[in-house]
């Protein structure tokens, strides 16, 4: 990721741009921020993580509007007046510096910073350590790194019922087979009735 963060504060992915919309540099956006009306003000300003090769690596954008379009939202930046521009900005990941600690937190709601490092117990056992969260579109994934593997854990209230970031623990109650291989049941094998 490029940029540099500002003395207390932390960065946050708060979208992702997904493809031009129109001829005047308007981009259709992917939303990681509960609340765009906060994050997505004229005047706000994003870091950009695209590839190294990409002209906009190591700069910002500052966003000039933010319109909606069928539900969907559409944001205009500062410096990017047509499609041609636009779509080079295209799979472009927006982050901002965010003062987390003057935020009002929300209930059942983390950070990834917050979540990365915390020991995942099962049974009061610890199973790993959550090294990354990966955001996809269906939800959110917690990778857990345990001794033989990462496991993929979909972080939903079913499977992570408990998140203790003061503790720096996370509970899980996965479905079986999730952290461990099944033992092959006897009654699943197709019998042999060749008589032999």
């Amino acid at each position: 990721m490029s940029g540099t963060k500002r003395p207390g504060t932390t960065q946050l992915r708060v979208g992702r741009l997904l493809k031009a919309h129109g001829l005047k540099g308007a981009l259709k956006l992917e939303l990681y921020t509960d609340d765009p009306a906060k994050r997505f003000v004229p005047g706000a300003t994003f870091s950009l993580q695209v590839p190294a090769a990409s002209e906009w690596h190591g700069k910002s954008l500052e966003l000039t509007e933010l319109r909606w379009y069928n539900g969907h939202p559409v944001a205009f930046f500062e410096g990017v007046a047509d499609r041609t521009a636009a779509e080079t900005l295209v799979k472009a990941i927006l982050w901002i510096d965010a003062d987390v600690a003057a935020e009002e937190p929300e209930p059942d709601a983390w950070y990834d910073h917050q979540l990365v490092g915390l020991r995942a117990l099962r049974d009061g056992v610890e199973v790993g350590e959550v090294v990354r969260v990966e955001h996809l579109p269906a939800q959110d994934l917690l990778v857990v790194k345990t001794p033989a593997r990462e496991v993929l854990v979909p972080f939903v209230a079913a499977i992570v019922p408990t998140v203790d970031v003061e503790a720096g623990t996370l509970t899980l109650t996965p479905p079986a087979g999730l952290f461990e291989d099944l033992p092959t049941d006897p009654a699943d094998t197709v019998p042999d009735d060749t008589g032999a």
